[in-house]
């Protein structure tokens, strides 16, 4: 019979930042227009989402300060690391997006969450974002530290049952 592919969706990058500066909704998978030294380039690790972030315009969507390093076996063929890269959506999706970001008086902005593989397609996972106060931040870390305490000491009871 065919020879099956397998579904790969290995992420390659991931911007953690964006969960602690950030409320995050209305998550969306984009595709990536990227040449083919920055596929291979990402293939091989080199990608980061630290700082980047999606805008519209003209009808499309681009992400800006994604950091895709250039191949060393490249040459001549590697582009700026920090270019702006087109996003692929649907028009109802980038409608949505223009509505949140561009809204008056919006202070919604919209971050890549992860970069990943899927069926040998890089995607990109983005989601709209709410800036967080300085309290809310406090806020998730204190929750975070309590779910983690009380994990422990559960753990640790299972434990002492068993023995």
């Amino acid at each position: 019979m065919g020879n099956k592919r397998k579904k790969d969706k290995s992420v390659v990058a991931e911007n953690r930042k964006a969960r602690h500066l950030y409320f995050l909704s209305d998550f969306m998978v984009a595709g990536l227009v990227l040449t083919g030294t920055e596929i291979k380039s990402i293939r091989a690790g080199s990608a980061s989402l630290v700082d980047s972030y999606v805008y519209v315009r003209n009808g499309e969507a681009f992400v800006a300060n994604m950091h895709i390093a250039a191949y060393k076996q490249g040459t001549i063929y590697n582009v700026d690391p920090l270019r702006d890269r087109k996003l692929l959506l649907h028009k109802q999706e980038i409608a949505k997006l223009n509505r949140h970001i561009a809204g008056k008086g919006s202070s919604t902005t919209c971050v890549p969450t992860k970069l990943f593989f899927s069926n040998g397609y890089a995607k990109l996972e983005i989601a709209l974002a709410i800036g967080k106060k300085d309290y809310d931040k406090r806020e998730s870390i204190k929750e975070r530290d309590d779910k983690r305490y009380m994990d422990k000491a559960l753990k640790d009871s299972r434990r002492s049952k068993d023995e």
